[in-house]
């Protein structure tokens, strides 16, 4: 089963529309990462916005931010900082910069989330069907899997930290059923090549200067507590949320959506009403058609012919998993 990987799926509608709303500014020149471009809200996506005249623009690091600013400093300039704690410290890195150098023109609209709280919403559910995890390689490399014992300790389950290819997947795959059938329940590290328990203790220790822990709404789910990061009071000049007072921008997703339950594993996007009917890759409705990465926009791609199959127990690869490149139909998506 696909888990809650993908950040473009999870970022809230709520906050593609605070997002849009700044877009729109004639003052502002707003800066994203492509594959937010396409994301609808509730009224068009960026790319309608950049076709009506707003100055929107694709960066390839956060950091490419700050060269528009010196550019053009009659316009602020905000990027839109979503992801797990994969692209954090490049995010922090801006925030930084930008006050170190005294940008005042540079702003992050930040909608960052992270894994580990996640896993535990799922587990915590009564509804849960999830009997192990393949784990971020991604999120680990930057923050280390130490935060995951705890988590397969208490609910006794298997978690895999697992790389991108296709043996990765694999072997991670093998690792966790080798777990089940051995009754165990234990944090393996399928990627040893790239990560080890630590982290990137410099990448840390520059998000938790910038960042603080907080609640986060996660778009099919809801509110997870201590589950996002935000910017730190000292960076309150360059936090685009208060500077352009969109806080208040509240949007419902729609009721027929089941994206929440299929991020959590409890259904297939077969069992829902709306699927490849209502909603469709060019019309998403939920978090889970509206990315390439997600897990109804797979099963459209892939599935449509399928019939939906008796519900059982589950493994769920969980956030983080692997890029959009992959194009693995049964894979969480995760931002390099």
């Amino acid at each position: 089963m696909h888990g809650p990987g993908c950040p473009v799926c999870v970022t809230p509608l709520e906050m593609i529309d605070r997002a849009h709303a700044i877009a729109r500014l004639p003052n502002v020149i707003f800066c994203s990462f492509g594959d937010m471009l396409r994301v609808p809200g509730s009224d068009g996506d960026l790319f309608t916005i950049k076709s009506e005249g707003g100055d929107v623009r694709v960066v390839y690091s956060p950091l490419d931010c700050l060269k528009i600013a010196r550019a053009n400093p009659a316009k602020q300039v905000v990027f839109f900082a979503i992801g797990f704690e994969t692209t954090a410290p490049a995010n922090a890195m801006l925030a930084w910069r930008a006050r170190e150098e005294k940008l005042n023109n540079v702003s992050l609209l930040v909608s960052h989330v992270l894994v580990p709280p996640a896993l535990e919403a799922i587990l915590a559910s009564p509804e849960n069907r999830v009997q192990g995890f393949l784990g971020p390689g991604h999120v680990c490399a930057v923050m280390g899997y130490g935060e995951y014992l705890p988590i397969s300790a208490n609910y006794k389950v298997p978690i895999v930290i697992t790389g991108f290819e296709p043996l990765d997947i694999l072997e991670g795959v093998l690792m966790t059923v080798k777990q089940l059938e051995e009754g165990r329940a234990v944090v393996e590290n399928q990627y040893s090549r790239i990560l080890d328990q630590t982290g990137n203790l410099p990448a840390q220790k520059l998000i938790g200067k910038v960042f603080e822990v907080s609640d986060r709404k996660w778009r099919g789910i809801g509110t997870i507590p201590h589950s996002g990061y935000r910017l730190r009071q000292e960076f309150a000049a360059h936090d685009a949320e208060k500077l352009f007072d969109v806080a208040d921008i509240l949007t419902l997703e729609p009721e027929i959506c089941i994206s929440g339950e299929i991020l959590r594993g409890i259904k297939k996007p077969h069992d829902c009403p709306a699927f490849a009917t209502l909603c469709d890759p060019q019309h998403p409705l939920g978090a889970t058609m509206v990315s390439a990465e997600g897990a109804c926009a797979a099963y459209y791609a892939y599935g449509r012919h399928l019939k939906p199959q008796g519900a059982g127990k589950l493994h769920q690869i969980a956030p983080d998993l692997a890029p959009a490149s992959a194009g693995a139909a049964l894979v969480s998506g995760g931002r390099a």
